[in-house]
């Protein structure tokens, strides 16, 4: 299952080879909302009323598409709220493990989200132009472009997490009721953090990485309590000291990790993987590794968003190749 991501608007259009024409849909949509107003002040219609859903489905938030309404059931409905295309066949048994969850979650969504439904036998332009390789096969779609996908039958909680995120990521929010359930042991391990026990905390995050390796943010916890159960272990290691003896012995990689701890966890991002990198281009194989391993768990807690982050990488790239 794949988070969100951003597909150019030009290559869906391509990838459906005709099925939708997105240029046009934009200069519709621009047109619809420059137009005068009507007579009785109201706007003339504009995506949100030409998407009307299809009357097989008894809820509004359920609509069957082929070949000629995907522009306007989809694409055009996409302006409004993400619109999931969940792709099928009558022959294929997994797609009836995964559509009735998906039509369930869709009617829990209460217009959050759109499930659009394919009959890929009936419309092989559309999954051609997709790329289809197998059913059942979900596609997010969010202002005409694709944002997020996963292929074969996901448990409820997988799926309800993934409408989460896509519905986030368009800067909605699933109604009450909708959001996938907290595990509890979220809220114990933070709370263990709080109290300081970081190691009931790990156990809890190593707990969940091995039931769900791809937990989406259980990892992350786990090296943010690596990092600061590591900085409470220096004993309170004064920050001007610690880098102090760093830099008097560059090749120690043991006060380099240390050092490059401590700065991380007082945001001081580009010295510490600075010292780290100096330690993978000067010293030995261990040492490299060492420096290496711990520079990536670095990148992992202060993320991709920060710019020393992006350069570091980089950098680290260049001095192992």
């Amino acid at each position: 299952m794949t988070r969100p991501q951003n597909t150019s608007q030009a290559a869906l259009s391509a990838a459906l080879s005709g099925a939708v024409d997105l240029s046009a849909l934009k200069a519709r949509a621009d047109a619809s909302r420059n137009a005068p107003a009507t007579p009785d002040g109201q706007q003339p219609a504009g995506p949100r009323e030409a998407a009307a859903p299809a009357a097989a489905n008894a809820s509004p938030y359920i609509i069957d598409v082929t070949e000629e309404t995907f522009q306007a059931d989809v694409v055009e409905r996409s302006m409004q709220a993400p619109v999931v295309l969940d792709l099928w066949a009558t022959w294929c048994e997994p797609c009836k493990q995964l559509s009735p969850i998906l039509e369930r979650l869709a009617v829990e969504g209460e217009g959050s989200w759109i499930l659009a439904k394919v009959d890929v036998d009936q419309n092989q332009r559309i999954a051609q132009g997709l790329g289809v390789q197998g059913i059942p096969a979900i596609k997010a779609i969010f202002q005409g472009q694709m944002i997020a996908e996963f292929n074969g039958v996901q448990p409820e909680d997988k799926v309800r997490e993934f409408l989460k995120a896509i519905v986030e990521a368009a800067g909605g929010a699933l109604p009450a009721g909708a959001e996938p359930p907290e595990d509890p042991r979220l809220a114990q391990a933070e709370d263990a953090v709080a109290a300081g026990d970081f190691d009931g905390a790990k156990t809890i995050y190593e707990q969940l990485l091995a039931e769900d390796p791809k937990h989406p943010f259980a990892a992350d916890a786990l090296r943010q309590v690596n990092l600061m159960q590591r900085v409470e272990q220096s004993g309170g290691t004064d920050f001007d000291k610690a880098v102090a003896a760093a830099d008097g012995a560059p090749g120690d990689v043991e006060l380099q990790c240390t050092a490059a701890d401590l700065e991380v966890a007082n945001g001081v991002y580009e010295a510490a993987f600075n010292r780290l990198l100096h330690v993978v281009r000067t010293g030995d194989d261990d040492t490299k590794d060492r420096a290496r391993g711990r520079l990536i768990e670095l990148f992992a807690i202060v993320g991709d968003a920060e710019p020393a982050v992006r350069t570091a990488r980089q950098n680290l790239a260049s001095a192992l190749f």
